[in-house]
């Protein structure tokens, strides 16, 4: 190998790939340069190339602030740690112990926990996970069911102009009431504050904390929010600047008790709470004249364990304590709402969505300065879905930044998305082997594999579900790494099984029977058309209106393609009735929903716009405005749709499905 090569290879970024078809695609080093140079490795000139082989040289020869192993195995440790001394092993109880270092090898730990691991005057922690994530098989030998459901879409009978925590927690109970299991909902994390633009939940400003627009203070027993209709598609513009100045009213009426009890409680989670408080301070100060994200904010402010920042803090004090409250009112409510659903018998409740990056002028980047990628965001490569490839805009961790810092984001991060939920979907979970990087400012076909640590973070990931005692989806679409799928079913985690993408050789859709019992299957996601959307067209439709057809084909060559499709659906799951009319979904909802219920995999959920029959979906990937994407509400209020007959027998459709199909279970 070339130097640039070589220095490629040790910095994790790969120069040969796989693509969808199993073909070989080689980076050129003209490639690799940008991609290495934003990771801290420079590779334009022989001395940059020298220092940057020092810097990789330097970074393995130090000592690891984490090492994480499994419960019940030997671990060998690495040999920048000192070797032929003792070892004392301390519990997170404090309680201590020797424990065994022989030839370079700790001896088997059978508890799983996180430990302080003592070698001589050198320590770290010891993480030791458990072989597997908390599996559904802990919940019994059963099939479960529920819907997914986009929390912004639902409707509550208070007219209001977007759905928030409290109608999540009706819909958790009509569910329960209905014998659903589990419900599946979109991603809470942290958006910039009242911003009126950047709503999508794929694009957070933090995966720490929870998009405070959910919140409801009614939910907690204080005053309501006034009432505001909002119409077929949220204004998005409109209502969450709205929603932020109601929330300020609100918390002008806090009496001395109630403020106190909120001090308390955001003190106990951590000075990371805080510190995204004055993020949102800041964004509130500077997002009116013009800054979009810390990036473009005043230089001074930059850092946040600047003076700058001290000083602001100190000064607006009760702006901060603001931010703070919000950020409780949307904790405590998401809380009432996994209250609900197990109240109400579910035996899995909410399944939470992690998205797989942040903003790069985001709260995360700004506080996990060093821990981030910075001057890369993240993608994915050219292929058949995409000519183009995709870029995200999006950050995420960076591979050293997580082994530096003893994996403490990625940690705390699982915890606060585990910690109101029964589950948690991982999104894009490929990512925890790799990431597509694209240089900043260049597009999809620029960029590269960069690996992270996979097997740490498996490991890590079935700690923190063993702990919080929830299931692991990983979303495991598209074109998989070497060995993900295999390493996830070893680990307990539910793959991806979703009707459209589950075809046979002969591009035919197959059976039931042949989903795997491991994993999750559903109709659609909300990027993929819905069941009714499908077959009459509407995504067709769409295509055709954003040019976005495959190229070369006409419509005419399209709907000629989809009515063959029909067929092979309605062969799969028609059971042998008459094949309906392109205008006539209904029939076939209730076959796909059948369908879904009998599949073998144990957990089944139906997006509520299959419940519903609606043809239109919440997001059209590669999209931004051309598409009302994350804007479609719900026509009634949650509970009057599920009374109507028609939406009544869909939902017992696939209830009733899983009980004919496994009647033991």
């Amino acid at each position: 190998m070339t130097p640039i090569e070589e220095i490629a290879e040790a910095a994790g970024v790969a120069r040969i790939w796989h693509d969808i078809f199993g073909s070989e695609q080689v980076i050129p080093e003209a490639r690799l340069a940008p991609v290495l140079a934003a990771l801290g490795y420079p590779v334009g000139s022989a001395a940059e190339i020298a220092r940057s082989r020092d810097r990789l040289a330097s970074e393995a020869a130090t000592p690891p602030a984490m090492i994480i192993t499994e419960t019940g195995i030997e671990t060998a440790l690495p040999a920048t740690l000192p070797q032929g001394v003792g070892a004392l092993l301390v519990a997170e109880d404090g309680t201590s112990r020797p424990i065994a270092l022989t030839n370079g090898r700790l001896a088997a730990v059978t508890e799983p926990g996180y430990y302080r691991l003592v070698l001589g005057k050198t320590e770290l922690t010891l993480a030791v996970a458990p072989p597997t994530c908390h599996g559904i098989d802990a919940l019994g030998d059963r099939h479960f069911w529920g819907p997914a459901v986009q929390i912004p879409a639902l409707r509550g009978a208070t007219p209001t102009p977007f759905g928030t925590f409290s109608e999540l927690a009706e819909a958790a109970h009509l569910f329960a009431a209905r014998r659903a299991d589990a419900m599946m909902i979109n991603p809470v994390h942290a958006l910039f504050p009242g911003h009126g633009a950047g709503y999508s939940p794929y694009s957070p400003s933090s995966r720490l904390f929870l998009n405070t627009a959910m919140a409801d203070p009614a939910l907690l027993g204080l005053p309501p929010l006034p009432a505001a209709p909002g119409g077929a598609l949220i204004d998005w513009a409109g209502a969450l600047p709205a929603r932020h100045a109601a929330l300020r009213a609100s918390f002008a009426t806090l009496d001395a008790e109630t403020r106190a009890r909120i001090a308390a409680d955001s003190a106990a989670e951590g000075p990371g709470l805080r510190r995204h408080a004055i993020f949102d301070a800041l964004d509130s100060r500077f997002r009116p004249i013009g800054a979009d994200g810390w990036r473009a904010w005043p230089a001074a402010f930059h850092d946040p364990d600047g003076v700058a920042v001290a000083d602001f803090a100190r000064e607006e004090a009760e702006e901060v304590e603001f931010h703070l409250f919000t950020q409780w009112l949307a904790r405590e409510g998401l809380a009432a709402a996994q209250a609900a659903a197990r109240k109400g018998g579910m035996a899995i409740g909410l399944i939470a969505d992690l998205a797989v990056g942040v903003h790069g002028a985001g709260s995360d980047s700004w506080s996990l300065r060093g821990q981030m990628l910075d001057g890369l965001t993240i993608g994915a490569p050219p292929d058949p879905l995409g000519p183009q490839g995709q870029n995200w805009l999006l950050s995420s961790f960076s591979p050293r930044g997580l082994r530096e810092s003893g994996y403490a984001p990625f940690i705390a991060m699982l915890r606060a998305t585990l910690a109101r939920a029964g589950g948690l979907r991982i999104d894009h979970a490929f990512g925890l082997a790799r990431l597509w990087v694209v240089p900043a400012g260049q597009g999809s076909p620029e960029g590269a594999y960069l690996r992270y640590p996979f097997e740490d973070l498996l490991r890590l990931t079935a700690l923190e579900s063993h702990r919080a005692q929830a299931l692991i989806v990983a979303e495991d679409l598209g074109t998989r790494p070497f060995g993900f799928t295999a390493a996830i079913e070893a680990r307990k985690m539910l793959g991806m099984r979703v009707l459209w993408f589950e075809r046979a050789a002969d591009q035919g859709f197959i059976g039931p029977q042949d989903y795997a019992p491991m994993s999750l299957a559903m109709t659609g996601t909300h990027d993929t058309a819905t069941v009714a959307g499908w077959w009459t067209g509407r995504d067709l439709d769409w295509a055709e209106r954003l040019h976005r057809l495959a190229p070369g084909e006409s419509r005419a060559a399209a709907d000629a393609h989809r009515a063959w499709d029909r067929g092979r659906l309605w062969g799969t799951i028609g059971g042998g009735a008459p094949c309906p009319a392109v205008d006539d979904p209904a029939p076939v909802v209730r076959a796909a929903l059948r369908h879904l219920g009998h599949t073998a995999s144990r957990l089944a959920l139906a997006p509520l716009e299959d419940l519903l029959a609606l043809r239109e979906q919440p997001n059209l990937p590669g999209t931004l405005d051309e598409h009302p994407n994350w804007r479609r509400r719900l026509g009634a209020p949650l509970a009057d749709l599920l009374d109507d007959p028609a939406t009544a027998e869909r939902v017992e459709t696939l209830a009733a499905a899983r009980t004919e199909a496994f009647p033991g279970h």
